[in-house]
């Protein structure tokens, strides 16, 4: 699996410097970060409503729109899919109830 997130941060990364007229991400990173961020928003929308027809194909398809995206802006930040791995794997084997009391939330 890392793999394909550690290829595809490779791919984002290269079309920092990229003409925005020759790149989709070169032109959301040439918009800034609240394109970014509203795209974000679009596809975690989609993806919420894909869930809720409860087709599997359109679910997948819209979570891998989403996920894309949040990589987009984990590269726009320079931040690397890894360190979210690194995150996740943290919080492996904690309850969710005992890792929200650590972060102080409800």
């Amino acid at each position: 699996m890392t793999d394909v997130l550690n290829q595809l941060a490779e791919v984002l990364e290269s079309r920092k410097g990229a003409d925005p007229d020759s790149s989709y991400v070169a032109k959301l990173y040439s918009k800034g970060l609240d394109s970014i961020l509203k795209k974000i928003g679009e596809e975690a929308t989609e993806t919420v409503m894909a869930a809720k027809d409860g087709v599997p194909e359109k679910i997948i398809y819209e979570v891998a729109d989403l996920w894309f995206h949040s990589m987009v802006l984990l590269a726009q930040q320079g931040l690397q899919p890894q360190q979210v791995l690194d995150e996740l794997q943290r919080r492996f084997g904690l309850s969710g109830l005992e890792e929200k009391a650590r972060r102080g939330q409800d």
